[in-house]
C-alpha cells in the first residue's frame, strides 16, 4: 500500500493526513479534527467519551468508521491513530457541539436538498455539474466533450450489463484493460502520470484523448451489440478489440502529428495553457 502522510491546515490547526493509493482515499486524523473543531485541552479524551455518548444515545459504533493508522506525532515517532475517511468525518462532526461544525451541518443539508431534487429531476444535477465545469475554467467545447462522454460511458457500461457484468469490481477490471490498451496506461498508472490522486481522470484529459477513450468505449459497445458476449473471458475480448481501434487511431494521430496523444497535462496545468493563450 501506497502512503503519503503530510500535515494539513484547518484554521491554523494542524490535521494529519493518510493518502492510500489502493483506495484513492484521503484519511484524516480523528483527534486532529476534534482538536480543530472544539480546542479541547484533552481531543483524546473527547473522542473516548463522544464515542461512548453515540453509543448510549444512538447505538453507533463510532469507531467502526475509523481505521487505525501509524502518523508522526509530535515526539517524532509514529503511533497507531484513529482516522476516517471524508464520509466518516463527516459523519463524527454530526455529534459534536460546536460552532465551528454548524456551518458544515448546513452545508451537509443542502447537499442532502439537492440530492434529492436531482432524483426528481435529473436535468438539475447535468446544470450543476456544467456550472460546476465552467466555474473550474473549462472550455465549452471540452465540456461539450465530457457531456458526450459520459453518455458514451452510460452506453458502454449497459453493454456490459447485458453481458451478465454486473460487479463494481469487473467493471473497474475492464476499465483499466479498456484503458491500458489504447493508452498504453491503465488507470492508477495514468493518474499517477498526470499527478492526480483523488481526481476523475476524465476530467484531466485533453480532449483528443477524450475523444479517443469514446472510440474505445463506443466501438467496445458495437462490437459486443454484434457478438453478444456473455461473462467476463468473452467480455473482455470485445473490450479488447474496441480498445485496439482507438490504440491505432491514436498512433496513426501520433505519427501524423509527432507528437504524443497521451499527455501528462492535468486539467489545472491545461486550463493555465488556455488562459495564457486567449
Amino acid at each position: 500500500m501506497d502512503k503519503e502522510n503530510s500535515l494539513k491546515i484547518f484554521e491554523n490547526k494542524n490535521i494529519r493526513v493518510y493518502w492510500d493509493a489502493d483506495e484513492e482515499k484521503w484519511y484524516f486524523s480523528v483527534v486532529d479534527i476534534i482538536f480543530a473543531l472544539t480546542e479541547s485541552k484533552d481531543p483524546n479524551d473527547y473522542w473516548y467519551k463522544l464515542k461512548i455518548r453515540v453509543n448510549e444515545e444512538s447505538k453507533i459504533e463510532l469507531s467502526t468508521i475509523c481505521r487505525q493508522l501509524k502518523l508522526l506525532s509530535k515526539d517524532g515517532k509514529k503511533y497507531s491513530t484513529d482516522c476516517a475517511d471524508m464520509k466518516g468525518i463527516l459523519r463524527i462532526i454530526q455529534d459534536i457541539p460546536s460552532p465551528k461544525v454548524e456551518p458544515l451541518k448546513m452545508w451537509l443539508a443542502q447537499v442532502g436538498s439537492e440530492r434529492i431534487d436531482e432524483t426528481y429531476d435529473p436535468e438539475i444535477a447535468i446544470n450543476r455539474a456544467l456550472d460546476t465545469y465552467r466555474l473550474k475554467g473549462y472550455s465549452e467545447e471540452w465540456i461539450n466533450q465530457r457531456l458526450k462522454s459520459i453518455d458514451v460511458r452510460k452506453e458502454f457500461t449497459d453493454e456490459l450489463k447485458r453481458g451478465g457484468i454486473n460487479e463494481s469490481k469487473d467493471f473497474a477490471i475492464l476499465t483499466n484493460i479498456l484503458t491500458k490498451v489504447w493508452s498504453g496506461h491503465d488507470v492508477k498508472e495514468y493518474k499517477q502520470f498526470k499527478n492526480l490522486k483523488k481526481e476523475n481522470l476524465r476530467d484531466n484529459m485533453t480532449n483528443m484523448e477524450i475523444v479517443l477513450n469514446m472510440l474505445a468505449e463506443t466501438t467496445s459497445a458495437e462490437i459486443s451489440k454484434k457478438k453478444n458476449p456473455k461473462g467476463m473471458k468473452e467480455n473482455t475480448k470485445t473490450v479488447i478489440e474496441g480498445a485496439t481501434v482507438a490504440k491505432i487511431a491514436r498512433q496513426e494521430a501520433e505519427k501524423r502529428t509527432g507528437e504524443s496523444i497521451v499527455s501528462s497535462k492535468n486539467a489545472k496545468e491545461i486550463r493555465k495553457l488556455n488562459s495564457k493563450s486567449n
